[in-house]
C-alpha cells in the first residue's frame, strides 16, 4: 500500500490550508515507522521547510513575512490503496531521506542527531 503524507500551513491568524501527497511504499514500512523517523527530523517534531523537501508550498496569496513564517506542519501519515501522486514520483524512503539532508543544524549537530529515544 502507498503512503498518505499530509501536512499543513497554519499563518499567524491561525488560517490553515491542508495538503497532502501520496508516496509509494515499496518497502511496505509500516506508518508507526514512518511517522517516528518524521518526528525525528522536523523542528520540534512538527515544522519544516516544503520548499526544502519539494512539497507543494501551502501559504495564501497574501503572505506577509512581518507575520508569517516559512515553515509548514507535518499533520500525519496513513496507508492508502490510492495511486502516488508525488509529482516527483518519490518513494517514502526517497523522501524520508530528502527531510534527513534538509535537517538544520542545532548546536553544530544535525537535528536528529542531538535527540534521544
Amino acid at each position: 500500500m502507498n503512503i498518505l503524507f499530509e501536512y499543513l500551513y497554519r499563518d499567524a491568524g491561525n488560517n490553515t490550508n491542508w495538503g497532502e501527497i501520496i508516496f509509494s511504499n515499496p518497502a511496505a514500512l509500516e506508518t508507526d515507522v514512518i511517522i517516528d523517523e518524521i518526528n525525528r527530523l522536523l523542528i520540534d517534531q512538527t515544522y519544516f521547510d516544503a520548499a526544502k523537501v519539494a512539497v507543494p508550498d501551502l501559504h495564501f496569496s497574501d503572505f506577509n513575512e512581518e507575520l508569517d513564517h516559512g515553515w509548514h506542519e507535518f499533520f500525519s501519515c496513513r496507508l492508502t490503496c490510492d495511486a502516488f501522486d508525488d509529482y516527483q514520483g518519490r518513494t517514502i524512503q526517497e523522501f524520508l531521506e530528502v527531510l534527513r539532508r534538509s535537517c538544520p543544524l542545532v548546536g553544530g549537530m544535525r537535528c536528529d542527531a542531538h535527540r534521544t529515544a
